[in-house]
């Protein structure tokens, strides 16, 4: 592997070992390199996104740990730290996430059949309403997006709403049609895309997909009050879409129905939900491919 001096890029003619350090937070060797050059002294680390971490080794761990149903606060008990160190953790992995992700999509195979649908909870409060599109390929279950947006709220909560917090505006149809353009090229051509008769979905998908084979399917009732993504008895034509989004729900705890465990903002939420992303589309469905062939 060839080196560069991260001050002057001079490449692997003029770099020389110049001896080891422990690091503080795992107390591993690590090698020190010395550009003959310029004099800079650097090491394998120095180039590293984890770089100034004193809590390394905790980063894999947090990230399972919270997207398997663990408050920041939780966290931060179970491991013995402060919470801050979890927020700060959470905002690097949320962001080192989004980047695995997108890698992800162009690496892998273009998705030929989808299925997408928007999902609710809030932020802070029932008068603060959030929608979750979220886009999955049928069949295997792979999570291709999922992103939140602001709407307002609705029923008996609108007017409250309105005098407590003002007017919220509805981000839904902007939001949808940023992630049909961001994945264009992750899905294939032709394409099947399915969801349910809501009559706002069918613009969206025309205007970026005209030459997609578009489905839309009735919507059923949940089997428990609150809980759409369970459907009552019989065959469910959008059960691999009702099914990771139910999965989503149960492993976010800030998605949980009647919890205290809810988002602050926006930005929080979407940072779980592209950690949640890696972790199901890399853990999750991988675990259940090895028990199916053992």
């Amino acid at each position: 592997m060839k080196r560069y001096c991260p001050k002057c890029t001079h490449q692997h003619g003029k770099i020389r070992k110049h001896g080891f350090f422990k690091r503080k937070s795992d107390y591993k060797s690590i090698q020190r390199f010395k550009c003959i050059r310029c004099n800079t002294t650097f090491s394998k680390a120095s180039t590293q996104k984890c770089i100034h971490q004193n809590k390394r080794h905790l980063n894999s761990i947090i990230l399972k740990l919270i997207a398997s149903k663990n408050s920041q606060r939780r966290i931060a008990l179970l491991l013995g730290i402060s919470k801050n160190t979890v927020a700060t953790k959470i905002k690097f992995l949320a962001k080192s996430a989004r980047e695995k992700n997108r890698q992800m999509l162009k690496q892998s195979s273009s998705a030929q059949e989808i299925i997408f649908d928007d999902m609710e909870t809030f932020e802070h409060s029932k008068m603060k309403p959030l929608s979750i599109t979220v886009v999955v390929e049928k069949y295997t279950q792979r999570i291709l997006a999922a992103r939140a947006s602001i709407m307002p709220a609705k029923g008996l909560l609108a007017k409250k709403s309105r005098k407590k917090y003002g007017s919220r505006k509805d981000q839904r149809r902007k939001t949808r049609e940023r992630l049909f353009q961001d994945l264009k090229n992750t899905i294939g051509s032709p394409v099947t895309i399915e969801s349910d008769q809501n009559p706002h979905y069918i613009k969206s998908v025309t205007r970026h997909f005209p030459k997609a084979d578009y489905i839309q399917y009735r919507g059923r009732r949940g089997c428990v009050v609150g809980q759409g993504e369970l459907k009552e008895g019989g065959f469910d034509p959008l059960f691999y879409l009702n099914h990771t989004c139910a999965m989503i729900r149960d492993n976010l705890g800030c998605l949980v129905r009647r919890s205290w465990c809810t988002s602050k903002t926006i930005h929080h939420l979407q940072d779980r939900l592209d950690i949640y992303i890696y972790f199901h589309n890399n853990f999750l469905l991988k675990n259940r491919k090895k028990s199916a062939l053992s």
